[in-house]
């Protein structure tokens, strides 16, 4: 019997995941009955029912469309909800023209404890709007929420606030694992909790190559915004929505946890600079389901910041659910780092689909980052023309001095806080197909081995007119060609079942490898 698990329930919306060893797309055509009425057809795993009443009771059902086979019928009760602001009501115009950026925040900070602010149809051109505690906001199918161009319109987020009392600092604002000051995102968050973002609508960061694209290495009063950030949040559910075009990371969730990210489209041209879809730092409980991503970096990437940031914040990042998404296109499927200094332990990803990314399953960090990674799960998932699916890359060469003898050295260095540490790395029932450059890429640190390797019951396939590329982002190394497995510097490597095909070189090259399982 099929079976249907509910992941999270609004006052309007409900979100649910039928559980099955497919990847994002249901085996067939589902059809999902609402009080046993045959309300929608879906062919994905997640699905989210929009337009409930209120504090009502639902039964929600899905049938296969082709076996006829139906699942048990799963009981939800929408949340109660009070009130019910109207954006248009407090001024706000939605022709794409005037900026509503007042009228929308008048109506948050009007909106009672429990209520839900409501967009119906229409562009709201707006600058950064401000979030508040136990609210929805909600935006129909025809409204989008329009970021304005202008960067007068956008307050600076200054990069810490300090405490006059004491020593301590807030952190307000960062840029790629540091302190810096931000222009404020379109969509900001700080110190609240008990959110919800739903509806059909979609938020559009307005970005483009003459605008914040355009020298977007230079900062240019502060550093772009993000089309959604969340600093020091608590239980937010973002479900639904297109989310697009952002001036740099999609969503960055940083200090915060017990977070949904559900049903989400997240669209950034190939070639935009920095639009990573969706990077947790720093925070925990983090559940991404259902997403599917198009960007121009990675995909999802998981951060704990840089070394001087993350040793004074003390905070990792742990229990990261990636489950049933899709990424297409972007410089990783599921990256942790670089920047991980704090830490990232306890990353499940599952049942997922990357196509067409540079890689697949991404670690990068270097000497100097410090920090951890540890207990990485990557279990059912399958790969088209990724380039090179599996990476662990230790000598990373970003920022100004990635290309200093300390971090590309091959030689082993003395250990010391700034030496990272890779620990577990579990991956298993995974497919790639139409490989370019090659098969997995994984260097560790003479002096700090990768503790684990397992891998799995893992089939990699070549394109026959594979083009060749760099498996990795480090120096003195060459581009590849359906190249085989790298191996270096692991303590313990564990192979059961893994196949290559089609290769031009040596399936498995080895080196520095301490205790090495072949079944």
């Amino acid at each position: 019997m099929l079976k249907l698990n509910t992941v999270a329930v609004t006052s309007r919306t409900a979100s649910l995941e039928i559980e099955n060893d497919e990847c994002y797309y249901a085996p067939n055509k589902m059809y999902v009955y609402v009080n046993d009425t045959r309300k929608y057809e879906v062919n994905t795993n997640v699905f989210t029912i929009e337009n409930l009443i209120p504090d009502t009771e639902y039964l929600i059902m899905v049938e296969d469309s082709v076996t006829l086979e139906k699942s048990d019928k799963v009981i939800i009760k929408t949340l109660e909800e009070k009130f019910m602001v109207n954006v248009r009501d407090f001024g706000a115009k939605g022709d794409g023209k005037t900026i509503d950026t007042s009228f929308i925040q008048a109506a948050i900070y009007s909106c009672p404890e429990g209520g839900r602010v409501f967009f119906p149809g229409g562009i709201y051109l707006t600058g950064p709007i401000f979030l508040k505690s136990n609210i929805t906001l909600e935006l129909s199918k025809d409204a989008v929420l329009l970021g304005a161009n202008d960067r007068n319109l956008y307050p600076i987020l200054p990069n810490t606030i300090k405490s006059q009392n004491s020593d301590e600092e807030l952190y307000l604002a960062t840029w790629e694992g540091e302190a810096a000051e931000c222009f404020a995102s379109l969509i900001t968050g700080i110190n609240i909790e008990n959110v919800n973002i739903i509806g059909e609508g979609t938020i559009d960061g307005n970005a483009n190559f003459e605008t914040w694209w355009k020298e977007h290495k230079i900062k240019k009063g502060a550093w772009r915004p993000r089309t959604v950030f969340l600093n020091q949040c608590k239980n937010i559910l973002i479900e639904g929505l297109t989310i697009k075009n952002s001036p740099a990371w999609t969503i960055h969730p940083f200090q915060s946890e017990n977070l949904k990210f559900i049903n989400l489209t997240i669209e950034n041209p190939q070639n935009s600079p920095n639009t990573d879809g969706l990077n947790p730092e720093a925070s925990k409980n983090v559940l991404i389901l259902g997403c599917k991503f198009s960007v121009g970096d990675d995909c999802i990437a998981i951060k704990s910041g840089k070394f001087d940031m993350a040793q004074k914040l003390g905070k990792l990042t742990e229990k990261v659910f990636v489950r049933n998404c899709y990424m297409e296109y972007g410089h990783g499927g599921v990256v942790i780092g670089s920047e991980m200094s704090g830490g990232v332990k306890e990353v499940y990803v599952e049942k997922c689909i990357f196509n067409n990314t540079d890689r697949g399953i991404r670690i990068k960090t270097r000497r100097g980052r410090g920090g951890f990674i540890d207990e990485i799960h990557a279990d059912k998932i399958r790969m088209n023309r990724v380039k090179t699916p599996f990476t662990i890359n230790s000598f990373y060469f970003c920022d100004s001095d990635g290309k200093t003898e300390y971090v590309w050295s091959k030689e082993k260095l003395p250990i010391d806080k700034r030496t990272p540490y890779i620990g577990n790395i579990y991956l298993k029932d995974i497919g790639c197909t139409n490989t370019q450059v090659a098969a997995g890429f994984m260097y560790g640190l003479p002096e700090r081995k990768i503790e684990k390797v397992i891998m799995e019951n893992i089939y990699v396939h070549f394109d026959e007119n594979a083009k060749p590329g760099y498996p990795e982002m480090l120096s003195f190394v060459e581009p590849m060609c359906k190249n085989g497995f790298y191996f270096n510097n692991i303590k313990h490597l564990r192979l059961k079942n893994v196949k290559v095909e089609n290769e031009a070189t040596e399936p498995f090259i080895k080196l520095n490898i301490d205790e090495e399982e072949i079944l």
